[in-house]
Parts: C-alpha cells; sequence; structure tokens
C-alpha cells in the first residue's frame, strides 16, 4: 500500500497525528462475499486500512470495487468471510447506534413523519436518549444543517439537497463513533451537491466528526477527504492510501490538485489504459 505526503514533510502534523493516535476503525485482510442466485461474487479481496478520530477518510474506486460493501460490513450488515473489522476495539458483528448511514437515495427519511420525527425516531427507538432529551439535540443539528424553519414539514415538501441535510442531521444528533455514507451527494445536481459538499466541510470544521465516504468522483474524494483509500476494479483490493487534507475547493485549479487527480486517474485505469495499449500494439 501507498501513503503519499503532498506537502514533502515526512514527518507532516497529519502524518504524526496518525502515527501516535489509536484508530477508531481498523479493517484488517477484509475479504468480503455476497451471493446472487447464480454465484458467490467476492466483493473485496483482503483489504486493509485504519481510521482514525476526526479523520475524513474516502472509500474511491470504480463501479463494482466493493466500496458500499466494505461499508455496509463496517455497519454490521455483512460479515467477513475472512479478516476483521473493529470498532473502538471490538469485533463489528451487527448494525448498532455507533454507525450510522447516510444513503444516496432521498427516499430513506419516513414520509409519514416530520423532519423533528425523523431524527428523534431512531435517539428514542434505540433507548440513547430521552424523549426531551432527543428533542433538544435534533433541534440543535437541524439548525446545524440550516433547516430550523422546516423542522416541523414532511419530507415530500423538501428538496433533494434538503433531504440529504435532514439524513445527515439525523446521523449527526445520534452521536455516532463515526458517520457512514455511501455516495450521499450522487443523485444531486451540480450546484447543489458543491453546496452539500462546502456545508459537510464547514460542519466537519465545526464538530471534528469522523466519516468513512463512498464516492466515485475523484474531484469529490480530494475535495472531502483527508485521506483517500484508492481500491482496484473487483474484486476491491487496496491499491493506495494518499493524504489529501490541504486541498479544497478554493486550490482545486493549482497544479497540486491536479497532479493527484492524474494520479489517481491512473490508478484507477491503469488496467484500462494497458489493455488498450496492447490492443494498439497487435493492430
Amino acid at each position: 500500500m501507498e501513503i503519499v505526503v503532498h506537502d514533502g514533510d515526512a514527518a507532516s502534523p497529519m502524518m504524526s497525528r496518525v502515527n501516535n493516535a489509536v484508530p477508531l476503525l481498523n479493517v484488517r485482510d477484509t475479504t468480503l462475499q455476497y451471493k446472487t442466485k447464480r454465484q458467490v461474487v467476492t466483493a473485496t479481496y483482503q483489504v486493509n486500512f485504519q481510521v482514525y478520530p476526526a479523520d475524513r477518510f474516502i472509500l474511491l474506486g470504480p463501479s463494482g470495487c466493493g466500496k458500499s460493501t466494505l461499508l455496509k460490513a463496517v455497519g454490521g450488515f455483512l460479515t467477513p468471510v475472512h479478516g476483521s473489522i473493529e470498532l473502538n476495539g471490538s469485533v463489528v458483528d451487527r448494525p448498532g447506534p455507533d454507525r450510522m448511514m447516510v444513503f444516496q437515495e432521498f427516499d430513506q427519511l419516513l414520509p409519514w413523519k416530520t423532519i423533528l420525527q425523523n431524527i428523534t425516531f431512531p435517539m428514542i427507538a434505540s433507548g440513547k436518549y430521552t424523549p426531551a432529551e432527543a428533542t433538544e439535540r435534533a433541534l440543535l443539528f437541524i439548525e446545524k444543517v440550516k433547516l430550523s424553519k422546516f423542522a416541523h414539514s414532511y419530507p415530500h415538501t423538501l428538496s433533494g439537497g434538503m433531504k440529504q441535510r435532514v439524513a445527515i442531521a439525523r446521523g449527526m444528533a445520534m452521536g455516532p463513533a463515526i458517520l457512514l455514507m455511501d455516495e450521499p451527494f450522487a443523485a444531486l445536481d451540480a450546484l447543489t451537491r458543491l453546496q452539500m459538499q462546502q456545508e459537510l466541510l464547514q460542519l466537519w470544521d465545526e464538530l471534528r466528526f469522523t466519516v468513512l465516504f463512498v464516492t466515485h468522483s475523484i474531484q469529490e474524494a480530494i475535495i472531502l477527504g483527508s485521506r483517500i483509500l484508492v481500491l482496484s476494479p473487483h474484486p476491491g483490493q487496496v491499491r493506495a492510501e494518499l493524504n489529501a487534507h490541504e486541498f479544497s475547493h478554493e486550490n482545486q485549479a493549482s497544479p497540486e490538485f491536479r497532479k493527484l487527480q492524474q494520479k489517481i486517474h491512473d490508478m484507477l485505469f491503469a488496467e484500462q489504459m494497458q489493455d488498450a495499449a496492447e490492443s494498439d500494439d497487435e493492430e
């Protein structure tokens, strides 16, 4: 596995923090499989990575490389056939309120409940908070995602971006150890996606939560991630782990940003480029 430090300093603050901290999430030699009607599919093969407190850790790779499957396994919905996944030193073997998920789909909210009720529902159902505590926390996070005026509205009255804000608020209000995000902005239009990326980073600046984020967008991975795990095509294996903490929307036109973007592109499409070159040689 390759670790790249872009500031040229092998003892950068990011690397020092990672080297000295205890990992929150430890994924060890993890091979994941799932069954279809016709066969058993190996989604990932012996994947290793560690997520530390306050990381914005990105799983990046082409479609079918097992990114979402890895996220489901961290969420406790899928058991590895080899290796292990540990959160706070305990093996993950079931879902729990210490891991909250935000999906791509807009229908992840309960349509018969208001925004406030959608957020308080898992908090009360899990027994983690009393109704009064849940309401107080929910209103706080509704304010943080700038939806206070819509606390008593129903999901069908909201835009796609607003629904994703609610999903993020619901996840954060639970106070999870790690927030799991599966391409949450992929279905949004370009301008709303940009806005949601900025708002997520602003929220992170304020709260310093830990997030494991799946995307297939190289640009989004560099902008949002402090670290990026690049996965190979199916079955997903680790190609590299890259530091990206110095990048943002503001410097995405810089030579350094574009260099990293091209580096990741070459990693993801190395096999296709090699096949194309061999094809040209044969002709």
